[in-house]
């Protein structure tokens, strides 16, 4: 059973509110068509049982507090309806707010109590500048953190990158360094240590975290990180979960198996900003990396993915 742990949604009210903005894309993409009818077959094409929903970057913040609450309410509602009127093939992450911590408060407890959706979906970077990790987000990790929640860590194109004189979309390399950064602001922040409940899943197999890892441990034991994070950095980056959207290659996939195990990775095809092609270039990459015997692929392929998710496990008809 194939679980699609990133996989994006772009109903017509969220494309329509953003070009109201001047809004096309999101890193350097333009926004791709969407319909649940043609989602659907491509899954069936694909062999995708399900695919959990979430909106990507940029996001539904703008610098308007209650802009952003409309937009995030009609966004999971929308997620929602999916789900109900497709419960065995959908399930949803929930968008929220931020940098606007109340409001984000707010739409969880909507969201997750009320719309009874799977889980968050997080910008690594928002709009305002600041990373997840930062002091002013501490509120809602703690609510994160009671509740177990799973999150998915989606990058942005981060404020810090939008003048760097590339001719290049944000997607290609910006992306990986935003959730890179996000994930190493939580760790030496203490928010992983602070609330070690929430279930992080970062996106395009943790962006470079895998291939510097060995890097960022050395540097976390000089004097002044040392402190923040006593047992070292590892220990932190091996309780994330990584998913394979874009990811699906020799190149990425034998740099992350070397920081974890396959219990810890869940396939993404980060459809439709990634083709079907795409995706199915991620599921044939998958089947013939020689790193993972059969059962470490299905726990890849979708037993994760039902272990972390029983709303949907549920749905699907599978006991967790």
């Amino acid at each position: 059973m194939r679980i699609d742990i990133h996989h994006h949604v772009l109903p017509r009210e969220y494309v329509a509110a953003l070009a109201r903005l001047g809004v096309t894309g999101g890193g350097g993409v333009a926004f791709p068509p969407w319909d649940a009818a043609s989602t659907l077959e491509m899954m069936d094409r694909q062999g995708i049982a399900a695919a959990v929903t979430s909106i990507s970057a940029p996001g539904v913040h703008f610098g308007d507090d209650r802009a952003a609450g409309s937009l995030a309410r009609r966004c999971n509602e929308l997620s929602a309806r999916l789900v109900a009127e497709h419960p065995t093939r959908f399930g949803a992450f929930a968008v929220l707010t931020l940098p606007d911590v109340k409001g984000a408060l707010q739409e969880l407890e909507y969201a997750l109590d009320d719309l009874a959706l799977d889980g968050v979906v997080l910008l690594a970077s928002q709009s305002d500048g600041r990373y997840l990790g930062d002091p002013l987000f501490d509120d809602l990790l703690a609510e994160l953190d009671r509740r177990s929640a799973v999150v998915l860590v989606h990058p942005a194109v981060p404020k810090s990158s939008e003048s760097l004189p590339l001719d290049l979309p944000g997607a290609m390399v910006e992306f990986t360094f935003d959730t890179t950064r996000a994930a190493l602001n939580l760790v030496f922040r203490g928010a992983t240590a602070r609330f070690p409940n929430v279930r992080y899943v970062l996106s395009h197999a943790g962006g470079t975290i895998p291939y510097l890892a060995g890097r960022i441990a050395l540097t976390g034991a000089l004097p002044g990180l040392r402190e923040r994070v006593p047992d070292g950095p590892l220990p932190h980056l091996r309780r994330f979960f990584y998913d394979t959207a874009l990811s699906a290659t020799p190149h990425a996939l034998r740099s992350l198996q070397e920081l974890v195990g396959p219990d810890r990775i869940l396939f993404g095809s980060d459809f439709p900003f990634g083709p079907e092609p795409v995706a199915r270039a991620s599921i044939d990459g998958l089947a013939r990396y020689d790193g993972f015997d059969d059962a470490g692929r299905r726990r890849i392929d979708g037993e994760n993915a039902l272990a972390l998710l029983p709303r949907l496990a549920a749905r699907v008809g599978v006991a967790r």
